[in-house]
């Protein structure tokens, strides 16, 4: 398993991690399979997403922000970011990743993400690998 940090700005935020990535599966030596890349965290999850326009991303979390607000009255969680728990849970911890010739398979427009909801902090990402080609 190769494990690295990203570090995010804002409560909520997108940050582009697919270079991170491609580095652990360099790393991992996985030369075909997948990987599961996942957040070890309850507040911020792994999402694959359109990565060439930023405006994207600032869609997605704003739509988030209508449906999950970061306080309603139905939230009793003391620390008082239950919203980021919700947005975690529809978004998902992990995101399983073809892997050929030794780099992601991913879509012409696809990136992957750290979607960061109880921000700003210092968070994981393990990449595993889960296929055995060398």
């Amino acid at each position: 398993m190769e494990r690295f940090e990203v570090r995010t700005r804002s409560r909520n935020q997108m940050v582009k991690i697919t270079a991170q990535v491609e580095a652990a599966v360099r790393a991992l030596g996985l030369t075909e399979g997948a990987v599961l890349v996942y957040s070890p965290h309850t507040t911020a999850g792994v999402v694959v997403q359109e990565g060439a326009d930023p405006d994207v991303a600032h869609d997605l979390l704003a739509r988030l922000a209508e449906l999950v607000p970061h306080r309603h009255p139905a939230d009793r969680h003391a620390e008082g970011n239950s919203d980021a728990h919700l947005k975690t849970a529809l978004v998902g911890h992990a995101q399983l990743l073809p892997v050929s010739g030794g780099r992601l398979a991913l879509g012409t427009w696809q990136q992957v993400f750290l979607a960061e909801f109880d921000g700003p902090r210092t968070r994981q990402v393990w990449v595993v690998k889960v296929g055995s080609g060398m």
